[in-house]
């Protein structure tokens, strides 16, 4: 699908909260590995428009995937790269995709004036329960590292009750949780200041 409206839930853990997250529910033995690779403007752009730009590394695919406000949620737009493809992006040469393309032409954001930022690593826990996604996300970034726990719903008063339910119940507070991007350039070097 080139297109999906996301509707999600997150909340910053302590390792002990992850934990007792981990052991509650029926999460798998094993994670998921996952990286995601980041993109922005020398003047951050996309930040501008409250989006972001990542390329998911995830069993030997690449997904190129432009997030965007859309309401109260997320308008994610999706592009699936070669290897060849992610190499040239990782290596400052991004090529135009379609999908992605249309939606950076609407912000005003050439593909040549994107340059890479660095990478995210995750190690991601699912489980699916009827319509709601659980996910816990052990990552590691810029010499840090951070434990969240995220929720998918198909609609926002589900996913906030059940959300709402699975903090309560471990005792759990809700904590303010940029999301992964804000983190990642939040605690970069190398930008000059400029966020």
């Amino acid at each position: 699908m080139a297109q999906e409206i996301e509707i999600e839930f997150k909340n910053l853990l302590t390792k002990a909260e992850f934990d007792t997250l981990l052991e509650t529910f029926p999460f798998p033995k094993e994670p998921i590995k996952q990286t995601n690779h980041y993109f922005e403007t020398e003047n951050l752009e996309l930040k501008k428009h409250h989006s972001a730009l990542r390329i998911r590394e995830k069993n030997g695919e690449f997904t190129l995937t432009l997030k965007e406000p859309f309401g109260d949620s997320l308008l994610e737009t999706h592009d699936q790269l070669t290897q060849k493809e992610a190499a040239s992006w990782l290596n400052g040469k991004p090529a135009p995709k379609k999908n992605v393309g249309k939606q950076l032409e609407q912000l005003e954001v050439d593909f040549t004036d994107l340059k890479y930022f660095g990478e995210l690593s995750t190690e991601r826990w699912e489980y699916q329960n009827k319509d709601t996604l659980y996910v816990l996300d052990y990552s590691t970034y810029n010499e840090q590292d951070d434990y969240e726990f995220e929720l998918e719903a198909k609609s926002r008063p589900d996913g906030e009750k059940v959300f709402k339910w699975v903090l309560e119940t471990n005792h759990i507070p809700k904590r303010r949780t940029p999301n992964k991007i804000e983190r990642f350039f939040m605690n970069l070097k190398n930008l000059d200041g400029k966020h």
